[in-house]
């Protein structure tokens, strides 16, 4: 189907109405490279879990309001943080269940990432982790090619 210059021009102000009235919110374009961006999965790993979640406050405080406690559900897997704030910077504590030694990275958009491995209870700690956009991976033990991610929140 063509269209005429006239559609053309109507089309390109209401383009430009958009960007004016409801512009993208800034950084949205960079939040969602982040969030697509694994690019520190091993290439094996065929089937990546995206995890639902879950949160005991309002959806505006997972944004950026006060700390707490956040609940990812995911088939088996539920995992639950808690952020504090220590300065700058946050401390998570983590707990997963089933329990077990899974391997927890914590990537931070523009800090990289921090790994450590929950103990046999399923709690893991992190601690002088930076603020920002923020996306969990859980390497389940059991089964070394299974890798659960959260969606991304800003902590």
């Amino acid at each position: 189907m063509r269209t005429n210059q006239a559609d053309d021009e109507l089309m390109a102000e209401v383009a430009r109405l958009v960007n004016e009235l409801d512009p993208p919110p800034p950084g949205l374009v960079e939040r969602a490279q982040f969030a697509v961006a694994l690019e520190d999965i091993d290439h094996e790993v065929e089937l990546l879990e995206v995890a639902q979640w879950a949160d005991s406050r309002t959806l505006a405080g997972v944004r950026g309001g006060l700390p707490g406690t956040i609940t990812f559900f995911v088939g088996d897997l539920t995992v639950m943080v808690n952020v504090t704030r220590t300065g700058e910077r946050q401390r998570i504590d983590g707990w997963l269940v089933p329990a077990g030694a899974h391997g927890v990275e914590v990537r931070v958009a523009d800090h990289g990432s921090t790994i450590t491995t929950a103990d046999e209870g399923g709690r893991f700690v992190l601690t002088e982790v930076p603020r920002g956009t923020t996306q969990l991976l859980v390497r389940m033990n059991a089964d070394q090619s299974r890798t659960v991610v959260t969606p991304t929140v800003d902590l």
